[in-house]
């Protein structure tokens, strides 16, 4: 990973912001674990550093704590009605030795931009084994489009092979997780959270 790339996720320190949420909620681990289904240890090793949570858990965590999910990618917030995040101004998250079982990266593409109701996310899935899928629900939408590769989507007990182009919409309450096909699959996901 890029040394830019490392500070950049260094720098958004996502277990410091999430246990000073909670801190200001006067909610304990147990609470927030009770909050979001997450383990006690889960969430210790979130809020040190240790591990990266994917997109659901953050989510998950965020509605627990009454934050939208963006809050926790923004640098500097901007409190206007359109924002511009360049190519070179994106960060990735979620890539390294010690969260490799998420097996994806995944970039934020609106994060300077307060109070909103979707989250676009640029994603890179490794190619892994239909064991390996982590499954992941929370309340509202998603839209996904393949950018590059194959990649199998599990839905329920239904399964889509997705090719280069090819695009789905589904309501994310519903257990949903997906693995790369051929090497590094790259997609557009987008989703949407109803306040």
């Amino acid at each position: 990973m890029p040394s830019h790339i490392k500070n950049e996720l260094a720098s958004l320190d996502l277990g410091r912001q999430i246990r000073n949420l909670r801190n200001q909620r006067d909610l304990t681990l147990k609470d927030l674990s009770k909050l979001t289904g997450l383990s006690k240890p889960n969430l210790s090793q979130i809020e040190n550093n240790l591990v990266t949570p994917p997109i659901a858990t953050l989510i998950n965590i965020a509605t627990a704590l009454g934050v939208p999910i963006g809050s926790f990618f923004q640098r500097s917030s901007q409190e206007t009605n359109v924002v511009v995040v360049r190519k070179e101004d994106r960060y990735g998250i979620a890539k390294g030795p010690h969260i490799s079982h998420i097996g994806y990266q995944y970039e934020p593409l609106a994060y300077p931009k307060v109070d909103k109701s979707m989250e676009p996310f640029i994603v890179h899935m490794e190619k892994r084994e239909a064991k390996e899928i982590v499954y992941n629900n929370h309340r509202g939408e998603e839209f996904l489009i393949v950018l590059e590769g194959t990649l199998e989507f599990r839905y329920g007990d239904t399964v889509f092979t997705l090719m280069e182009g090819d695009s789905l919409y589904f309501d994310s309450s519903i257990p949903h997780g997906y693995r790369g096909l051929t090497g590094t699959v790259k997609t557009l996901v987008v989703i949407y959270k109803p306040a």
